[in-house]
């Protein structure tokens, strides 16, 4: 039976991290609900974390950052995304790309990574395409890096499908060492980088910061990401 259990559960994983998920919001289409005008233009880029696998619309880290950047500072502010469950450097730089996006944003979200770790991708590609992704953020943010911000990547080791796997300690240190190299980066840089990762390491004794699907993390844990990125996300509106 416990092996029928951790059968499925890797089955509802790689289906999720196949990057064919129909739910893949365009940039060129309008999110839902967005104002014909508006005062910001807000862009996250990112793979599940960021789309929200697992939670609602207005759900997703980049929505609650937005609404509370709207009723905090009283302004409009939409909100695109390229993001897709499954993606890794290479696919975000390929979308990108594909949809074409205008350099116009006033705040542009970066987080990206656990794909290129849990798919087995040599680390040196994450090392040669992140700073590009980096260059592509700050260049869609009319060109000024103050107006991005790196968001570190989660830990799934921390959730039962993580605890499910025979190395959830490899799972932990290669995502220490994805992190490390996007902070150091962007330190050097001068990149405004948020770690959230710790807020998802107290998902085993928290469950209630793990979606329904076991894995990613829910609405709770996204409303604690915010809490940490909404103070960068005033300085870089310029507020």
């Amino acid at each position: 039976m416990k092996n029928a259990i951790c059968f499925l559960l890797l089955s509802l994983f790689l289906n999720a991290c196949s990057g064919q998920d129909d739910y893949a919001p365009s940039y060129q289409q309008p999110l839902p609900g967005q104002p014909e005008s508006y005062d910001y233009h807000y862009l996250a880029l990112g793979d599940s974390y960021t789309i929200g696998q697992n939670v609602c619309d207005t759900c997703r880290f980049p929505a609650q950052l937005a609404q509370r950047l709207e009723v905090g500072l009283g302004v409009a502010i939409r909100t695109d995304i390229i993001a897709q469950t499954g993606w890794t450097t290479t696919n975000l730089i390929s979308n990108i790309g594909t949809q074409n996006p205008s350099a116009d944003c006033d705040l542009v979200t970066l987080l990206i990574g656990v794909n290129n770790q849990y798919q087995h991708k040599p680390f040196a590609l994450y090392q040669q395409e992140f700073p590009e992704l980096v260059d592509t953020a700050i260049a869609l943010a009319k060109g000024e890096k103050s107006r991005v911000i790196v968001v570190s990547i989660p830990d799934y080791a921390y959730t039962p499908f993580g605890q499910g796997s025979s190395n959830p300690e490899t799972i932990s240190a290669e995502i220490d060492q994805y992190n490390a190299f996007a902070q150091n980066y962007c330190a050097a840089q001068n990149i405004v980088f948020v770690n959230i990762t710790d807020i998802t390491r107290n998902g085993l004794e928290n469950p209630a910061l793990v979606a329904s699907d076991g894995l990613h993390p829910s609405t709770l844990a996204y409303a604690q990401f915010v809490e940490r990125i909404f103070p960068k996300a005033i300085v870089a509106l310029g507020q």
